[in-house]
């Protein structure tokens, strides 16, 4: 806490107060936190940037929400000193890299702002998969209810270690990941990123006990793994079979790095059943939790010590959820209320008005459903269902779940461009779609690519209802475009229609 009064001090003298605008650019680091903890202390308002993004968008964004300063790493700072010019509000940049020298020159720090539990803490700006930005505005009381319930719910504690590699700037890590872990007074590994080889390396330094997940990066240590265990032959494959289950599960938690977990969270999306089954296979439990940025962000976890499979968890204890127009399949929209539901969204009210209700029920816009035991799942997006022309709902991550079990198909789009037939686009696995199209004999051509995935295809409609039935797809060769946390921006393709001679996009 001595850098963060300290470097409070330093922006007070600044001239940065009570009710100003700081933004905050910089990679996953300590001082990302520090800086975020002492803009709260001053009583000052934080604006997380995306560091992923680009600087037309950091422009937007400072301009927009009249950011007075902006405390920026090193590998930023460049960009941000082109834009300068053009915002008007902006009389600081404070280089993140000098947080430490700039503490070191402080004997003591600044005493904390008298602040209303209900002012304003933080503006999130996010644009998800619609591809609409709003800003979300949090309060002081919104942050630290969902955290207190996020220690009610889940035994965070001194002893342990976190690994941190999601975006420090998005609500799921910002206020799991960083708050509410230094809070319970354990300490943080900031990994230096996603890619698979640096993130396992810094996996084994950290040993962590309590990692905070997306789906998508957990999928990909599935398969990692799954590759590894099928793929050993001779004495070491002979062994893998033998061997008592438990050994083998112990081995593959150490060579991950994972030998004292005790906790991986995942969140941000919805995560496949069969990676959640595949990991506990291999040793690794996941609970999955729920929520959305407008709810600080967690509305629902899984209880550590009874989670159910499939499930998005159990109502936090300060809130309360509600299934709302439900259809004649038992789905309905996910309604919330609470302590930790936004304020609104910054200079948007009409969004604001149709996503709060007058008596304050957060319409989260997704689709779902209760169990008898108070579970809740999550069946699709309201946006995004697809309403045939016999009234069947269909809901696109079904059928997109059921394809990417296929160890060809790493990603995949459904929609339907008339609410008649079922398309998708699918970027194929292509380092196992080459392997099988080698056994086959065949050569590795964008023809046989899509013959081979095509009968991946056939495979997913063999357990599909009529009307869900995927009647046409094409294939993307590079990844989709993805939001922070790892899901497709579906906006990008929201005017797409496949004719029955696309193949390949």
């Amino acid at each position: 806490m001595e850098y963060v009064k300290k470097f409070a001090r330093y922006m007070k003298e600044l001239g940065i107060g009570k009710g100003d605008h700081v933004a905050i650019l910089g990679e996953n680091r300590p001082e990302w936190g520090i800086s975020l903890f002492a803009v709260s202390w001053i009583g000052a308002v934080a604006i997380p940037l995306d560091a992923r993004a680009a600087p037309d968008s950091h422009k937007f964004i400072l301009s927009f929400s009249s950011a007075t300063a902006v405390i920026v790493s090193g590998s930023f700072y460049n960009a941000i000193l082109s834009i300068a010019p053009d915002l008007k509000d902006m009389t600081n940049i404070i280089p993140m890299d000098n947080i430490e020298d700039i503490c070191g020159r402080y004997a003591s720090g600044q005493a904390a702002e008298n602040v209303d539990p209900d002012s304003l803490l933080e503006i999130l700006f996010t644009s998800g998969t619609t591809g609409d930005p709003k800003g979300v505005m949090l309060s002081h009381r919104n942050i630290t209810s969902n955290v207190d319930d996020v220690h009610r719910t889940i035994n965070y504690g001194p002893r342990d270690r976190a690994f941190s590699i999601l975006p420090v700037h998005h609500s799921y890590e910002c206020t799991g990941g960083l708050i509410a872990t230094f809070g319970s007074g354990m300490s943080v590994f900031y990994g230096r990123g996603l890619k698979p080889r640096d993130l396992l390396q810094d996996m084994k330094l950290a040993k962590p006990t309590v990692w905070l997940c997306a789906p998508l990066i957990l999928e990909k240590l599935y398969l990692r793994i799954h590759k590894e265990v099928t793929g050993q032959k001779g004495i070491k494959g002979f062994l893998s079979n033998v061997m008592p289950r438990g050994y083998i599960k112990k081995k593959i938690r150490q060579s991950l790095g994972l030998g004292d977990i005790r906790l991986i969270v995942s969140g941000g999306a919805a995560l496949p059943g069969w990676v959640s089954s595949g990991l506990f296979d291999y040793g690794l439990e996941v609970i999955e939790g729920y929520g959305l940025s407008e709810a600080s962000p967690l509305i629902t976890v899984n209880p550590p010590s009874d989670p159910r499979p499939g499930s998005i968890g159990m109502v936090i204890p300060s809130n309360d959820v509600e299934i709302r127009d439900i259809d004649c399949e038992g789905n309905g929209e996910i309604a919330a209320k609470g302590p930790n539901i936004m304020i609104g969204y910054y200079k948007n009210k009409s969004a604001t008005d149709e996503t709060i209700t007058r008596d304050g029920w957060l319409l989260t816009g997704d689709i779902g459903y209760f169990d008898e035991d108070g579970y809740l799942y999550i069946t699709g997006r309201k946006k995004f269902v697809i309403v045939t022309r016999g009234g069947k709902n269909v809901f696109p991550e079904e059928i997109e779940e059921k394809l990417t079990k296929s160890p060809l198909i790493e990603e995949a789009l459904v929609f339907s461009p008339d609410d008649i037939d079922i398309q998708a686009l699918i970027y194929p696995q292509m380092e196992e779609a080459q392997k099988k199209l080698e056994q086959m004999g065949e050569q590795i051509t964008p023809e046989n690519l899509w013959k081979l995935i095509r009968l991946e295809v056939r495979k997913t409609n063999g357990e599909l209802e009529a009307y869900k039935k995927v009647r046409h797809f094409a294939l993307r060769l590079e990844e989709f475009p993805k939001t922070t946390t790892r899901k497709i921006k579906r906006y990008l393709f929201r005017d797409l229609r496949l004719t029955q001679d696309t193949r390949i996009l």
